[in-house]
């Protein structure tokens, strides 16, 4: 069980205790109609993160990675590359973590079997998702608070990021293969497996769900409707057309169960005591220092040195 939300939760405790945030303050930023409201950030992602988590039950991106795999034959080279493009396109349309968490078993398991290396293909997994996320707005927690914060909304964020992103992708992919081009030299021994998608009917209504709402987030802006809005009711549609599914075939949505326990939910209490750190922060005044000092006469060189700390 992931514990890590602990230690900012006991951080948060202290500084209420100590009075360095007033409890009052905080509750009126979570009920504000604010851009930056955590609660609008958390709802946001967490709802994103389901219609992959769904995605992922039935199948899916195990589905992919499988095809991919066939694909390749028994050339590594190309099982490196089609591995790549692949945690590259779902990641841009889905969560980093969750295709992380969806092809990191698969990977050993396949790499066991056909005997290679599998850390070529676990750097190139953790690589691209985490390269790629910057495309979209909703690809991780940081781009959606970031962007929220400042009033950025879908299409804005895409046109300023699709070139870096590109960029770092393809900078990083060449990286990677100069890494590990000697060990890709060796022929796969090993066979894929024969997976089949065995309910398409429940796949597809979570493929229509994230379709639909990716692209009503694109719209988002001229439609005049929050993000988080637009992810909550597409999660909830999600789950109660899958529901109404499994009531038709006389089935107990054992699945719709699975996928909530899957959820992210440690997030909430991570995300809400991470913003009671940045207000106690904010209200000392180092927030205001700190980006004195970036704001400098050299801005750009400032920012991209914090970035590696």
């Amino acid at each position: 069980m992931d514990s890590y939300w602990l230690i900012t939760l006991i951080g948060a405790v202290f500084l209420f205790l100590f009075k360095q945030v007033e409890w009052k303050g905080f509750v009126s930023v979570l009920l504000s109609d604010a851009a930056i409201n955590p609660l609008k950030i958390l709802i946001l992602f967490i709802s994103m993160t389901l219609l992959s988590i769904y995605l992922d039950h039935f199948g899916f991106f195990r589905y992919l990675a499988n095809a991919t795999l066939r694909r390749a034959n028994t050339s590594q080279t190309k099982l490196f590359l089609y591995l790549y493009l692949t945690v590259s396109v779902l990641t841009v349309f889905s969560s980093n973590d969750i295709i992380i968490l969806s092809f990191t078993p698969f990977i050993c398991f396949f790499a066991q079997n056909a005997k290679i290396n599998p850390m070529p293909y676990l750097a190139a997994e953790f690589v691209a998702a985490n390269t790629w996320s910057m495309a979209l707005i909703i690809g991780n927690p940081t781009n959606i608070y970031l962007a929220t914060a400042h009033g950025v909304n879908f299409l804005d964020y895409l046109k300023v990021m699709t070139l870096p992103t590109l960029a770092a992708g393809l900078i990083a992919f060449v990286l990677l293969y100069g890494l590990f081009r000697r060990q890709l030299q060796a022929p796969i021994s090993g066979k894929a497996e024969d997976i089949v998608i065995k309910d398409k009917m429940r796949l597809a209504i979570g493929l229509l769900h994230l379709g639909i709402c990716t692209l009503i987030l694109v719209f988002s802006s001229y439609l005049q409707v929050e993000m988080w809005k637009v992810a909550f009711f597409s999660a909830l549609s999600l789950f109660l057309c899958a529901s109404v599914v499994s009531a038709l075939r006389g089935e107990v949505a054992v699945g719709l169960t699975a996928c909530l326990r899957r959820a992210p939910w440690q997030l909430i209490p991570f995300v809400l005591s991470m913003f009671v750190l940045t207000i106690a922060l904010k209200d000392c005044g180092f927030t205001a220092l700190f980006a004195k000092i970036l704001g400098s006469d050299y801005p750009i060189l400032s920012y991209g040195l914090a970035s590696f700390f």
